[in-house]
């Protein structure tokens, strides 16, 4: 093990919770420095476009539960921002002006929402992506608002079930053809987006957004085919970017992400993590950046442990695996899926609403998306991992 005696961890989320208490599973007795930029302890994000928005939750529902409240070895600096780092002197310089030096370090700073390209300063345009932001939209709704997002990704078409359900008129404008065409392909967006449409909501895809409407709050949405779409609120959900420009000079490879190796070492005894760590996919030799809660567990678990324990952890090897909740739907998808794929479906139907369909290309079975069959779904990214052929995994499935 090596013989570190003051890690810090920059970002406090779940992939920085998650790496912090692996630290000491794997024995580390040392200091532990928590870097956050929210002002408050970790929680979990998914509930925030659901359960919290929607006003069944309140914050202390959605805090992560963990055991090391009453360790003195963990020092939580919380609403401070790293602003740089130097990898030479080993040490973080924050946005109040303190220094913090270090041994090893662990960057988990996730993700940041995509803001609409040249959004006007009008009230009522928001994104989703903290506690605060949810606060915000969450108080917006309580008036009663018609409700315009941007985006038919899974935070957008959380947000507009979300809406719905709470009985609010929603309109939904995606640029591409289908809903969710990247996380579920053609059909399967169709689908939803059939789902959606029958609940109500007014699905417009195939047209972008030309720009906001209105005079220091905003009315509506331009659309680039000449139409207009009237919204008190307007919900941008374009996607999001790796939180790296506090990295900018640190020496660091910056690249969609912090660039790192299949262990996830971007450096010597520094390790990433999480929605901003971008790593050597072992398994197709190229890199790869995963924006999922699983990916930030699991990743962030690995990447302590190489910290600690070296180059016998070797590889991080994972297949992406999500879930989305969005009006009845059960959604889980492990893999990838990408348009032109093999599709097969079992266990069910999508008229039913209950059902596995797997995905495969160059005879492989390569992903897998469950309407309400969790056990089935996670069985199937086993084999997905184990590289099970087509042929095979139908035949599994017909059975």
């Amino acid at each position: 093990m090596n013989s570190f005696k003051k890690i810090a961890v920059v970002g406090t989320s779940l992939a920085g919770l998650r790496a912090i208490e692996a630290l000491r599973r794997e024995g580390y007795a040392g200091e532990i420095i928590a870097i956050g930029e929210e002002p408050v302890m970790p929680y979990d994000r998914p509930p925030l476009s659901k359960q919290y928005l929607k006003g069944d939750w309140d914050p202390d529902k959605i805090t992560l539960r963990h055991a090391l409240e009453d360790d003195a070895g963990v020092e939580w600096m919380l609403g401070k921002r790293a602003v740089s780092l130097d990898i030479a002197a080993q040490r973080l310089q924050l946005d109040d002006g303190e220094a913090v030096a270090f041994d090893g370090l662990v960057i988990a700073t996730g993700a940041a929402a995509r803001v609409f390209p040249n959004t006007p300063d009008l009230e009522g345009i928001f994104v989703l992506r903290t506690l605060d932001d949810a606060k915000a939209l969450r108080e917006a709704l309580e008036q009663k608002p018609k409700v315009a997002v941007i985006g038919a990704g899974f935070i957008g078409m959380e947000v507009a079930a979300t809406c719905r359900e709470r009985g609010l008129d929603v309109t939904v404008v995606e640029f591409l053809d289908t809903p969710l065409v990247r996380g579920l392909g053609q059909t399967l967006g169709e689908h939803v987006a059939s789902v959606f449409r029958g609940h109500g909501v007014d699905l417009r895809c195939g047209v972008g957004v030309k720009g906001f409407l209105g005079d220091g709050k905003v009315t509506g949405l331009a659309l680039e085919d000449g139409s207009e779409v009237p919204a008190d609120v307007v919900v941008v959900g374009i996607g999001a970017i790796p939180a790296t420009e506090w990295l900018e000079g640190s020496g660091l490879t910056l690249d969609n992400g912090v660039v790192c190796d299949e262990s996830c070492v971007a450096a010597p005894n520094i390790v990433v993590a999480g929605d901003v760590a971008r790593w050597r996919d072992p398994t197709t030799g190229s890199h790869t950046r995963v924006e999922h809660w699983t990916n930030a567990v699991e990743q962030s678990v690995h990447a302590a442990r190489r910290l600690l324990l070296g180059e016998e952890v070797g590889a991080f090897t994972h297949v992406p695996y999500v879930w989305s909740d969005q009006f009845e739907l059960r959604i889980q998808i492990a893999g990838e899926v990408r348009d032109g794929d093999e599709m097969e479906v079992g266990l069910g139907s999508l008229e039913e609403g209950r059902c596995l369909v797997l995905f495969g290309r160059g005879g492989k079975l390569t992903g897998a998306v469950g309407f309400k069959r969790a056990r089935q779904l996670n069985e199937y990214r086993d084999l997905i991992g184990e590289s099970i052929s087509w042929d095979a995994a139908v035949a599994k499935l017909r059975a």
